[in-house]
């Protein structure tokens, strides 16, 4: 178990700082969490890959874990809008982190055996993609409103240009798509710490 302790408190640390710089806005679309929550995908295929998917589904677990202390703890928090974490909010991030991150281990170990970033990548692309849709749509669409009617989410609702120059869509898919473009792109850019920290951990354990 204890060599998968770095595994594990990697995935602790990428859930932490995402559920704190969530609350920091990068330019109008983004949050600053946008950039280190895909990292949880890297932890994730990092250990698919060396120790197989028992331990990277434990890793995933143990994310979870924290992300649920992480959300317990914003909603006992009040900032000048109400908690810092709302129901919808903590059922979302808690739902769409579990089921993209299992499905990021099933998608990698499937297709395990073809070329080296082929795993990776889809995987990462396939459960960014869920993630996405997941937590945006519980948060803040309007028809899951009744998942907790005393949270007014009505600005997410607000027609504008889809990130400021595409089709009028409502405000939080703007949201969602710039957070899944940023998604995409560190899938990408993931695969060069995913070669060369894969390569030195199978070499360790060979």
């Amino acid at each position: 178990m204890t060599r998968y302790l770095p595994g594990i408190l990697a995935m602790a640390a990428v859930v932490v700082a995402s559920n704190i710089l969530v609350q920091f806005l990068f330019g109008q679309w983004l949050t600053w969490g946008a950039f280190t929550y895909p990292l949880a995908f890297l932890v994730t295929d990092i250990m698919n890959r060396v120790y197989g998917p028992g331990p990277a589904r434990r890793v995933v677990f143990a994310g979870f874990v924290v992300g649920v202390a992480c959300s317990l703890i914003g909603t006992q928090i009040v900032g000048e809008f109400g908690p810092l974490v709302t129901l919808r909010i903590a059922i979302g991030s808690g739902l769409a982190f579990l089921t993209a991150q299992l499905l990021d281990v099933a998608i990698f170990d499937r297709i395990r055996d073809r070329g080296w970033w082929q795993a990776p990548v889809l995987s990462s692309l396939i459960g960014s993609s869920v993630d996405t849709a997941l937590f945006f749509t519980i948060a803040f669409s309007g028809a899951l409103s009744f998942l907790e009617p005393g949270n007014d989410v009505s600005w997410a609702g607000e027609m504008l240009p889809l990130i400021g120059m595409g089709p009028v869509a409502p405000l939080w898919v703007s949201l969602a798509f710039a957070d899944w473009l940023v998604k995409l792109s560190l899938a990408v850019l993931a695969l060069i710490p995913f070669r060369l920290i894969t390569r030195k951990m199978m070499a360790q354990v060979a």
